[in-house]
């Protein structure tokens, strides 16, 4: 089994997924940004702190799962870790496709939080690409 590390940033409590960063123990690396709708109202923090780091032109929603789904055939099996449950819930809900679809994913994929693990140390603080290298450091350390 092969652990991913992910972290997702996204506008506001609630609010749309805007990028997503995923990375293996390995050199595997995911990283895409989404476009938004188009007349979305960015939360002030994430207008200040996240839009300006992103370092990557958007894509659309179907772009955004064929690459996840690119990158996640690589692997037959994946432990996704992440410092907070959100994470999660973006990543699962980027899995659906429509009612009933969904990009395939590995044959066994299971999930753990770490609220013990820190993106404190990331190159770039709230780039979800920076951030998940930084959980993922975080969780080596603890090896």
């Amino acid at each position: 089994m092969t652990n991913l590390f992910l972290d997702c940033e996204f506008n506001g409590f609630g609010g749309e997924l805007i990028s997503m960063g995923i990375v293996s123990e390995g050199t595997d690396e995911f990283y895409e940004v989404l476009e938004l709708s188009g007349d979305t109202w960015y939360h002030p923090w994430v207008k200040q702190n996240v839009l300006p780091i992103l370092n990557k032109e958007p894509v659309d929603q179907f772009v955004f799962q064929t690459k996840l789904h690119d990158f996640l055939s690589k692997f037959s099996e994946v432990h996704i870790i992440v410092d907070w449950p959100d994470d999660i819930k973006y990543f699962c809900q980027s899995l659906i496709t429509g009612p009933g679809t969904m990009i395939s994913i590995p044959r066994k994929m299971t999930f753990e939080i770490d609220r013990t693990l820190s993106n404190d140390s990331s190159a770039i603080l709230h780039n979800a690409l920076e951030d998940a290298k930084a959980i993922r450091n975080s969780w080596e350390r603890k090896q």
